[in-house]
């Protein structure tokens, strides 16, 4: 009987970038993920990729119907592993911080399963430091405890002494207590301490909507109930939560509390996911398109003949990576286009030039074609010349059209092809419908039209768009869509500054 491996790892509380690195590692190589209620679906989408893995939910909600049993919890880890399955049991926060990991480590033990601990970052720490409250501060706080709010205080038998952690002075975090905490409040002030101690609740702590509500000790519970905090939440108390006022840094980022619908191809989505997500967006990632290669041919004879050609013109960074590639294959390198000019029609494309050796001759000061041909007719080396122009099969015509009124003898090759993808498509629809959706971002006419398939027309107007430039602008606005911003520049991070700029003016 073969063996497998259990890996207990954290998960974190909740932002998917407070996975740790082992963490991210093992979910990228395992056959299985068993994971509960805490761990969100953007963790494991970012994490599993599109890899085959076996998904296995066992949530638990505090006892509630369809909760999960912890004896069937370990059974499973055990069957699976003896199934010679790697699996990953994924746990909100730490595993063994009230995440009854060690329970499970010990049935694994019990069972000869080997297996590995793989400590998570706990909400008692991230969600008062996303909060601005440092659980130890010099002057302030030199303790703390952490401390589970499920028991009730008032069963004749318990294990917290909460008197004595009343007059411990150190500053108190207390998880999963929303249910129990007028009674906890009533204990500690009780066992002395005071009803003026600051408070503070923190309700799905690092997450987009994370929400604080403060108070003092004598108050808190009250103004937990009458702002509806719900599990899961944490609670704070010490003179730390005062540092609020000062340190609080999560909401005030320019894009915090915005869901960003980015729809860029998969490979290309990473650098606009990522900026949006460091100012302090939601990002759901739905890939409107795909790019599929086509016949390399009339690509590879081209480069045969590659000194018969004047000019090299490049209209997306897609482009110049699948020349370079051609080119790679075919033995040659920048030294190759040493007679040829080269155009580039934006400043992207143009950085991808240069990542090659190749320095463009002619980037235009807007990036669209039509600005790339007003460039083009201030110079007096396109007519009669030879041009090679490698694109995308359903590119727009402006170009060509425009190199050909010049003089210019065009060879138009088409080396890929968009098409849709709309991986995720159905659940971001329902989050627009449910209207959840802040934005959507369109980088491409080809990936406005996309995401409306995807979709569907009347999902895809109800939230406005942020287009990358006028061209994109007129595609989706000819396809009813509200396009509420424009970047100035066709670029990743003008469109970036303009979210932002948009953002900042409705706050």
């Amino acid at each position: 009987m073969t063996r497998g491996i259990v890996y207990l790892v954290g998960a974190g509380p909740g932002d998917p970038g407070l996975l740790t690195v082992r963490g991210r590692e093992l979910l990228g190589s395992c056959d299985d993920v068993v994971y509960d209620a805490l761990v969100g679906e953007e963790l494991l989408a970012s994490s599993l990729g599109e890899r085959p893995v076996g998904r296995h939910f066992v949530g638990k909600r505090g006892g509630e119907a369809g909760s999960t049993r912890q004896e069937d919890i370990e059974a499973l880890l055990v069957r699976l592993a003896r199934d010679g399955r790697r699996v990953v049991r994924l746990k909100g926060g730490d595993p063994f911080v009230f995440g009854r990991g060690g329970e499970e480590a010990q049935a694994l033990a019990r069972a000869g399963i080997p297996f590995e601990i793989v400590p998570g970052v706990t909400a008692g720490i991230a969600g008062p430091a996303y909060a601005g409250m440092p659980v130890t501060h010099r002057g302030v706080a030199t303790a703390v405890t952490f401390v589970t709010g499920h028991e009730d205080p008032e069963k004749a038998e318990r294990a917290t002494d909460w008197g004595a952690l009343a007059r411990s002075g150190a500053t108190l975090v207390l998880y999963m207590g929303v249910r129990t905490l007028p009674d906890v409040v009533r204990e500690l002030i009780a066992g002395g301490r005071a009803p003026e101690t600051p408070a503070a609740v923190i309700e799905r702590a690092t997450h987009l909507d994370q929400r604080v509500v403060t108070g003092t000790l004598s108050t808190i519970a009250d103004r937990a109930r009458t702002a509806g905090v719900a599990a899961p939440a944490i609670t704070v108390v010490g003179d730390v939560v005062r540092l609020r006022e000062e340190m609080a840094w999560f909401e005030r980022r320019p894009l915090a509390g915005r869901r960003i619908v980015v729809t860029r191809a998969r490979a290309q989505a990473s650098s606009l996911s990522a900026r949006l997500r460091e100012l302090g967006a939601e990002v759901v990632e739905m890939p409107a398109i795909r790019l599929e290669p086509l016949d390399p041919a009339p690509l590879y004879h081209a480069l045969e003949k590659i000194r018969d050609y004047d000019w090299l013109m490049f209209t997306s960074q897609n482009a110049v990576e699948r020349v370079w590639q051609a080119m790679r294959a075919h033995g040659l390198d920048a030294r190759s286009l040493g007679h040829a000019r080269i155009a580039a029609i934006g400043r992207a494309t143009a950085d991808a030039l240069l990542e090659c050796g190749l320095a463009a001759d002619v980037v235009p000061e807007r990036f669209v074609a039509e600005s790339l041909v007003e460039a083009l007719k201030r110079r007096h080396d396109v007519t009669g010349r030879r041009v090679l122009l490698p694109r995308a099969a359903d590119a727009r015509d402006v170009l060509p059209d425009g190199l050909s009124a010049l003089g210019a003898q065009v060879d138009v090759i088409p080396i890929y092809r968009t098409v849709l993808d709309g991986d995720g498509a159905a659940r971001v629809a329902a989050r627009l419908r449910a209207g959840e959706i802040h934005l959507v971002t369109l980088s491409s006419s080809s990936t406005a039209r996309f995401f409306v398939d995807a979709v569907g027309a009347e999902a895809a107007r109800i939230a406005p768009v942020a287009s990358i430039g006028p061209v994109t602008s007129a595609a989706a606005r000819a396809l009813g869509l509200r396009v509420a911003i424009e970047s100035e520049e066709s670029t990743i991070p003008a469109l970036v500054a303009a979210i932002v700029a948009s953002a900042s003016s409705n706050r």
